[in-house]
Parts: C-alpha cells; sequence; structure tokens
C-alpha cells in the first residue's frame, strides 16, 4: 500500500515522527509531499497535493498534518471524490475507515502527541471499509452529494 503524507511547518515535527513510524511497517510505502512547491506555499497546497495523489491512485491512503488538522481536512475534501477524516483518537479513526471509507486523515501537532499519533495511524490503517456493511448506502449517498456539486469540465 501506498500512502501519501505531507505537513506544515507546524505539522512537520510530528510528521517526522509519524513518518518514521510509518516506514517501519512491512509492505507501506511512504511518498512525502510537504516539500514547497514555491515561495507561497501554505498547508492548503499540501493538502491538496495529497488529496490529489489519492484522488489520481497514486496513493491508496493519505496523511495530513498540521498545527490543528482542521485547514488540511476542509481542503482535503475540496478534491473531489476525497474522504478526509479529521482524527484524534484510535476510534474516530477506526470509524472514519469502517463507516465512512476515508482515505485520507488530518492531524494536529498542537493537540496530540506522538504516541497517540502513531497508535491512531495503526488504527487506521488496519481498519477496513466493508462495502456489505449498513455503512454502504450512507457512503454511497456521500458519493452522490461529492458528485453533484463537483462536476469536473471533461
Amino acid at each position: 500500500m501506498r500512502i501519501a503524507i505531507g505537513c506544515d511547518d507546524a505539522g512537520q515535527p510530528l510528521l517526522d515522527v509519524v513518518a518514521a513510524h510509518l516506514k517501519t511497517i512491512p509492505g507501506l510505502e511512504v511518498i512525502d509531499l510537504s516539500a514547497p512547491q514555491g515561495p507561497e506555499e501554505y498547508y492548503p497546497d499540501v493538502a491538496e497535493r495529497v488529496a490529489l495523489a489519492v484522488s489520481n491512485a497514486d496513493a491508496e491512503r493519505g496523511l495530513l498534518i498540521c498545527g490543528t488538522g482542521i485547514g488540511m481536512s476542509i481542503t482535503a475534501n475540496k478534491v473531489p471524490g476525497i474522504r478526509a477524516a479529521l482524527c484524534h483518537d484510535v476510534y474516530s479513526a477506526e470509524r472514519a475507515r469502517k463507516s465512512n471509507n476515508a482515505q485520507i486523515i488530518t492531524m494536529g501537532a498542537r493537540v496530540i502527541g506522538t504516541e497517540v499519533a502513531k497508535t491512531i495511524m495503526d488504527a487506521w490503517l488496519k481498519a477496513e471499509y466493508d462495502p456489505t456493511s449498513p455503512s454502504e448506502p450512507k457512503v454511497q449517498r456521500m458519493v452522490a452529494i461529492d458528485a453533484k456539486y463537483n462536476q469536473r469540465p471533461s
């Protein structure tokens, strides 16, 4: 599995720890998209890069870290087809994947510590979405609403 990761300057210390942890997981390829692409770049630009990597199938999942995780989540969710969830606890991370088929999670470096972040990542990566679950009609409704408002020009 490939996971695209990204952060801003506030999230860099936490991302460094989590990225090192992710690189110890067999079969997981980590693609860091944090590097600024220009002089006037902000966290929304990083969030867009990671979300596009997931949307374009260059990565199966994504992780975004900023100060709170809120701005990254909002921005990633602007990319058509993306479901990004802000997760600061294990239960939310599991449910983000199992119930909502979230491909991206976001975290806040000013909100949680390194060990919690690693535990959240482990839980989220292990969780799998079951398309036969009672959540499937709800996820399909999310997909339909996304398509309704995110018409890409052909």
